[in-house]
């Protein structure tokens, strides 16, 4: 049993260092619903049931069952422990990796991330810090402001257990030359 909490820890300490590119279009369209973008970033923090993600999403636990298993299909969370419960198995989910980025420029999956950022915004307790601000910048000032943004988000440490969970989305592009 130690043996097995061991290793359940060191796959949990592996997961949060590594990154997932979603690339397939099995992921892609794993990641296409609003729902299951909400899962992800209520996964982000720890690890979670299908009942007490439904819970916390106001949704209904088989709907939320259903979205799991789609994204467990995709390779974007997987079943970190299964409990006897009840006469039943209860499963408890995580990400399978702490950053997830999207390949190509689909813009499928970047609008509906952005749906569920909004969908989360409106639903918090306190106003959300949001600033939209277009700066000229030379390719080296792009570069560097990625980087420190990129830097910053790496650095910041989770608070215990207890505290609440907060989202960070961050972004930086060039925008797409045409009409100003």
């Amino acid at each position: 049993m130690e043996d097995q909490t061991q290793d359940q820890t060191q796959d949990q300490a592996q997961d949060q260092d590594q990154e997932l590119t979603v690339e397939s279009p099995q992921q892609f369209k794993a990641l296409s619903h609003p729902l299951r973008q909400r899962l992800l970033l209520a996964l982000g923090g720890q690890p979670a049931t299908a009942g007490r993600l439904a819970a916390a999403l106001d949704s209904r636990k088989s709907t939320v069952a259903h979205h799991l298993k789609v994204l467990q299909d995709a390779g974007v969370v997987r079943i970190v422990e299964t409990r006897k419960v009840r006469g039943g198995s209860e499963h408890l989910y995580r990400r399978t990796a702490r950053r997830i980025t999207v390949a190509g420029r689909d813009a499928g999956p970047t609008t509906a991330l952005l749906g569920a950022v909004a969908e989360e915004c409106v639903k918090a307790p306190q106003d959300p810090l949001l600033v939209l601000r277009h700066l000229r910048l030379t390719a080296d000032q792009a570069a560097r402001l990625g980087a420190a943004l990129q830097a910053l988000v790496d650095e910041a440490a989770e608070a215990p257990e207890g505290e609440p969970v907060h989202g960070v989305l961050v972004a930086l592009y060039e925008q797409a030359a045409g009409p100003n």
